[in-house]
């Protein structure tokens, strides 16, 4: 498995791991955002993120017979783990501001749903998609993403195992909670949540 030294590493060789003012997609601000999305446009060196991952999720989790990822952000990570651990591998999208199933996918009664997603800060995605399936009457066996930001007072996942490839203790704050320092340094507002 790719150590913690190793992965900042390659998180830093492809300029994922950003510093400024961010606004992220959960309204918090933080000093540093990861942009999964700059690691997966290098695949060669992704690949050991995902390999890595994969490993940890069969060994967590025994058995699941679904991937689901929320878009943006999870599709190009799910269907990468998807293809490693040969599971069916499909993912939900906003639509009108909800996540939805469309261009087909369908969660069947009773299978057992693993959530993977790119960044879990707050998870609120996350929970997003555990009530999609159980309002299909499906299980929800745990959450994986390769770059875990959560800590106790921001996760709102309260039901779960979340595996992740690497944990970061980035800090976050509330808008009227914001350090002198964030204060002075211009907003960047990443992340796909707002996008229209």
């Amino acid at each position: 498995m790719l150590s913690l030294k190793d992965s900042l590493a390659v998180l830093r060789k492809t300029n994922a791991l950003l510093e400024g003012h961010f606004v992220l997609s959960s309204g918090l601000h933080s000093p540093k955002y990861v942009q999964c999305a700059k690691l997966l446009s290098y695949p060669h060196l992704s690949k050991n993120f995902c390999n890595s991952l994969s490993k940890k999720i069969k060994k967590n989790f025994k058995k699941f017979d679904l991937i689901l990822a929320p878009a943006m952000g999870g599709i190009v990570i799910g269907f990468e783990i998807g293809r490693i651990l040969k599971k069916e591998t499909i993912f939900c999208e906003r639509v009108e501001g909800k996540f939805k199933l469309r261009r087909g996918f369908d969660i069947k009664k009773n299978s057992k749903v693993l959530i993977i997603e790119d960044v879990i800060t707050t998870g609120k995605s996350s929970l997003e998609c555990f009530k999609l399936i159980k309002k299909k009457k499906a299980k929800v066996v745990g959450y994986a993403c390769l770059i875990n930001r959560s800590n106790k007072k921001t996760l709102k996942i309260k039901k779960g195992k979340i595996i992740s490839q690497i944990k970061l203790d980035v800090p976050t704050y509330s808008k009227k909670n914001l350090p002198n320092f964030l204060k002075k340094i211009p907003i960047t507002k990443p992340g796909s949540r707002f996008l229209r």
